[in-house]
């Protein structure tokens, strides 16, 4: 308990200290000039990437957990990826933060436009330039067709800041974290995920396209079987964490149709999507048994 309590005042501390002039840096990019922009793109991103390196060291520091990294040695900080994860835990955050800060271009999430109306979260967002999405539901597109297309063509208005601009993008594709209760209400062919949305990561490279360069492929396993909770983390309780990274090709096929209206189009990508989520379903099984 005191160890989660100390591990805690020590993160807040950190956040406190580098989020106002990561604010004050963020306004300024209200000036006009795209170069004076990206110039406070650049010190906004350092400042984040400085608060995970503290964070990073606060758990070094304060906890015992081993994080069992793999396949990171050849990322770049000058080229741009897709990562596709599972989710099991909110302990999948800073596992994310070990494996890819100062190795790959600080990771964004893609948001709902709403996000940004929450205090002081949302300003953070759009100081970090996380791309915020507005997506129509199908029923809103049956009633409303003249809308087709413009939750693609918002998002991809919210990216064009990255062009030219190295990027990493995180996509959980289970769309929520794995529970057996989950897993069962799915029915997932899966032992150890639940089943992906291939439509969010559609709408990813549908937004962003020649923009990425590779693909990295996630898989986070906890040897002690269940997956810990944050608090359990802050407090050394947990003590071993493999993060194994696989790095792929992403083919300009996948984005060259539309996801919604062109249903070959959308079988290939949901056949890509089933392949790879096959594949790490089979890895989190060899995983585990060498551990």
């Amino acid at each position: 308990m005191v160890r989660g309590i100390t591990t805690v005042l020590l993160l807040l501390i950190n956040t406190l200290v580098l989020i106002g002039p990561m604010m004050i840096v963020a306004l300024l990019k209200v000036l006009p000039g795209t170069g004076w922009r990206r110039f406070c793109s650049r010190v906004v991103m350092w400042i984040a990437e400085t608060w995970a390196e503290i964070c990073k060291a606060i758990f070094a520091l304060m906890t015992p957990t081993h994080w069992d990294i793999r396949g990171v040695e050849n990322l770049r900080q000058d080229t741009s990826y897709l990562v596709v994860s599972n989710h099991q835990s909110w302990v999948d955050i800073p596992a994310l933060v070990e494996t890819f800060n100062r190795k790959t271009p600080y990771f964004k999430f893609f948001l709902k436009k709403e996000l940004i109306w929450v205090p002081f979260l949302g300003l953070a967002f759009w100081a970090l330039d996380y791309p915020f999405m507005k997506r129509y539901s199908k029923a809103v597109l049956d009633k409303h067709p003249e809308l087709k297309g413009k939750d693609l063509e918002i998002t991809r208005r919210a990216c064009e800041k990255f062009q030219g601009i190295p990027v990493t993008v995180v996509n959980f594709l289970e769309g929520t974290r794995f529970t057996a209760a989950k897993q069962q209400a799915q029915q997932s062919p899966y032992t150890h995920l639940l089943k992906p949305k291939a439509g969010g990561v559609a709408f990813v490279m549908a937004a962003l396209g020649d923009n990425l360069d590779a693909l990295l492929d996630v898989t986070i396993v906890y040897p002690q079987g269940k997956p810990p909770g944050f608090w359990e983390l802050l407090c050394g309780r947990v003590s071993h964490v493999v993060v194994d990274v696989q790095t792929r090709p992403l083919e300009p096929a996948l984005w060259r149709s539309d996801y919604q209206d062109d249903p070959v189009f959308r079988a290939e990508v949901q056949q890509w999507v089933s392949e790879l989520w096959d594949d790490k379903d089979q890895r989190i099984t060899e995983l585990q048994r060498v551990l």
